[in-house]
């Protein structure tokens, strides 16, 4: 759709006559075009930067056999196996457990060779957080998330839904530990990340 309109550098502007001239209009087109963002360019590095979007399926660790009572497994499995929650703002986490019963889920620090450009992070080591959503003040360090006893149901998957809490955390490991009572339980840990 094209609008008119007098252009004021157009001769009859120029004399101050009060008339439109003929063939003095500019065509101005107003055309709106859909246009998708799918990143930036970082200014100080010049180098681009995807938009991040939430995972659409669950990231299934592999099973965990024969899991003695009051031992600890750490989830994902293997080195280089962290969650990395960079501009990721929810968790979900899933536990399917051959075994009812109470299951302690702590969040650690990943990342045993590096943390970016640190070498060595302490791994392992209870994730601390200060402020915001944590639920702390901005001046005390509080555990990212350490639930001593959570009670899962046997051969299903129970779902977990963390908010904010551990959000943007570059890398990011699970402590569970099988409090069932049973001598030997299986188990297989899932996350799914929400931006």
């Amino acid at each position: 759709m094209a609008r008119r309109a007098n252009s004021p550098w157009s001769k009859t502007y120029k004399e101050g006559l009060p008339t439109t001239a003929v063939n003095d209009h500019v065509n101005i087109d107003q055309n709106v075009n859909a246009t998708i963002t799918t990143g930036v360019i970082d200014s100080l590095t010049g180098l681009w930067k995807g938009i991040t979007v939430s995972d659409d399926f669950f990231t299934l660790d592999p099973v965990q056999e024969a899991i003695p009572n009051g031992a600890t497994v750490t989830v994902p499995q293997g080195a280089g196996n962290e969650i990395d929650m960079t501009d990721y703002c929810d968790l979900f986490i899933a536990l399917k457990g051959s075994e009812a019963g109470n299951h302690a889920i702590i969040a650690v620090q990943g990342g045993n060779d590096y943390y970016a450009n640190l070498t060595p992070p302490d791994g392992g080591a209870t994730l601390r957080v200060a402020g915001g959503p944590s639920g702390g003040s901005a001046g005390t360090f509080n555990d990212g998330l350490n639930d001593s006893a959570e009670s899962l149901t046997a051969d299903v998957w129970n779902i977990f839904n963390i908010q904010e809490r551990l959000s943007n955390q570059k890398t990011l490991n699970f402590k569970i530990t099988n409090n069932t009572g049973s001598e030997e339980a299986t188990l297989q840990f899932a996350y799914l990340r929400v931006a």
